[in-house]
């Protein structure tokens, strides 16, 4: 008797460290029995809004919007974001500094991402802040048209081409002030699918992690069609610094690490409190 497909709707993002990540799951390289996927490729910051509206099933999101859907969704052990030296960077183009940027405009990649949370609890004072999508924000510190930006994703291997400098690499001030690897975006499913769906979605992305990794360049194809304005150099450097054991793998100090930053996140009054256990359906 076969066993009726459940459709549930996954999001992530078209940038190489995800697409690397679910190339095999959303191609049917790896087996999960009785569910399959709709994908829906955003960035990351519609994402976060499309979880907070809770529209997606399973879902990359931005380790800041956990704390404000922790009662719907649980995170998963597999598929997240974190480690070192990979944090979001505040640059500017280098007529300014750090101390000088109170009351001044700072643009960061959206209201709920973790470079938007980074920087409050950085330096609360930069109260002046613009939300751009995270590909406008070096063009719009160029023009002028904002002070300083925080930037994300490849963004990091490319901003010198633009002329900017590094004022602060914010990552690298949460590891020497928390003492723990940045938790950047995790995947997120719907606690009302259960502790045995969730369980095996999060085996299957790891699975597919596996996949990735054992048949090198099998994904290549699928990246690059999401990436045509990407080299192929910073598309591998993308994908070996996102792409880590924390990735397959959570552990006790991935773990961790996110609830040090929610836990200042919700003392700092950025996040709502809540009594779930995030990691637990």
């Amino acid at each position: 008797m076969s066993v009726p497909t459940r459709e549930l709707t996954l999001g992530f993002s078209p940038c190489p460290n995800d697409t690397f990540i679910f190339h095999a799951l959303v191609s049917g390289l790896v087996a999960l029995p009785g569910v399959s996927f709709r994908e829906r490729l955003e960035d990351v910051e519609t994402l976060n809004m499309l979880a907070l509206a809770g529209e997606l099933d399973v879902t990359k999101v931005s380790c800041h919007l956990l704390g404000h859907i922790r009662g719907e969704y649980v995170m998963l052990a597999a598929g997240a974001a974190l480690g070192r030296g990979c944090g979001p960077l505040l640059v500017s183009r280098g007529d300014i500094t750090p101390a000088s940027l109170a009351g001044k405009p700072v643009a960061v990649p959206g209201r709920y991402t973790t470079a938007a949370l980074l920087l409050r609890l950085f330096d609360p004072s930069l109260d002046n802040i613009v939300y751009l999508p995270f590909h406008e924000i070096m063009p719009a510190v160029v023009r002028g048209d904002v002070a300083a930006g925080v930037i994300i994703h490849e963004s990091r291997f490319t901003y010198r081409d633009y002329g900017l400098v590094k004022l602060v690499d914010l990552g690298e001030w949460w590891e020497r002030d928390s003492g723990h690897p940045i938790p950047l975006g995790g995947i997120v499913a719907r606690r009302s699918l259960g502790a045995e769906t969730v369980e095996r979605i999060s085996d299957a992305i790891r699975a597919s992690i596996d996949h990735a990794r054992a048949n090198p360049g099998a994904a290549g194809g699928y990246i690059r069609s999401h990436a045509q304005e990407m080299s192929d150099e910073v598309c591998a450097a993308h994908i070996g610094l996102y792409v880590n054991e924390f990735s397959r793998a959570l552990g006790p100090e991935g773990r961790e690490a996110i609830g040090v930053l929610l836990g200042r996140a919700e003392k700092s009054g950025i996040i709502p409190p809540c009594s779930l256990d995030l990691f637990v359906v």
